[in-house]
């Protein structure tokens, strides 16, 4: 795997750029940090949400189930924690891929809603998102109201009276849109992790289809985190690590590509 650094060999970042501009279909798979530099922490790190409320107290199908006054006190410290968060330059720069075409699409883990407020429009959330609650008995969906987080009442669905929750997936919930992701993705030949270790699944099962048909991968994290070798034979070359907080790389990353066409 090539590491490119933003200050270290601009030949290396050329390389990648060619890479990216001449993809068949780049896609990018997203997870939480990409969304810490717009103020939301990781739910799993020291002082998230998780160490705060154990998720198999509150974040389980069971639990809303049985005591949707418990599973609600959960989603009021969510919804608080994504109130009024925007998006970040990683974001932004993803949106700007996808509008010069260097980009086909996201698969998010997220469930913030910040891919389409930076203008990013195809947009695959695995997990669903917490703009929307949604009804379990009779699938009605209606934009959340922010005045929730203030009260202690559980909402309810008015069309069947059911107890109605954020549209995120739960605990022992399916995923959203899988079959529509595979088959977005069985055609990628270039996916960006950013901001996830992608070894949670499902999302963890993306780069490997991608490197089974000889794609290529660009990881945008801190820290490299992706086990290529353990997908099997992998060409490490045609792999590329980009060290660092998205919200600076993935920004350079856009303004080579913009430089490279200007110079044409």
């Amino acid at each position: 795997m090539k590491i490119i650094s933003l200050k270290g060999d601009k030949s290396r970042l050329a390389e990648a750029v060619a890479f990216l501009k001449t993809a068949a279909k780049p896609v990018a798979l997203t997870g939480a940090g990409i969304s810490v530099g717009s103020g939301i922490p990781d739910f799993r790190s020291p002082g998230g949400l998780w160490s705060i409320f154990s998720p198999e107290e509150y974040a389980t199908l069971e639990v809303f189930h049985r005591h949707p006054a418990k599973a609600w006190e959960l989603y009021r410290a969510l919804g608080k924690v994504l109130l009024n968060k925007k998006p970040n330059p990683a974001h932004r720069a993803l949106a700007e891929l996808e509008q010069h075409g260097w980009l086909s699409g996201i698969v998010t883990q997220n469930i913030d809603n910040l891919h389409q407020l930076a203008g990013s429009c195809r947009v695959f959330e695995i997990h669903g998102d917490h703009q929307h609650l949604q009804c379990l008995r009779c699938e009605h969906r209606q934009p959340i109201d922010p005045a929730l987080y203030r009260t202690t009442e559980v909402p309810h669905c008015p069309d069947c009276g059911f107890p109605l929750k954020p549209n995120v997936v739960l605990f022992g919930e399916a995923v959203r849109d899988l079959e529509a992701i595979h088959e977005f993705i069985q055609d990628c030949d270039l996916l960006l992790v950013i901001g996830t270790s992608a070894q949670v699944y499902p999302a963890a099962a993306l780069p490997a289809m991608v490197l089974g048909h000889g794609g290529r991968i660009f990881e945008c994290n801190r820290e490299q985190t992706l086990p290529l070798a353990d997908y099997g034979k992998t060409r490490q070359a045609d792999h590329f690590f980009f060290p660092g907080d998205a919200g600076l790389t993935l920004p350079s990353l856009v303004e080579a590509c913009r430089a490279g066409s200007q110079s044409r």
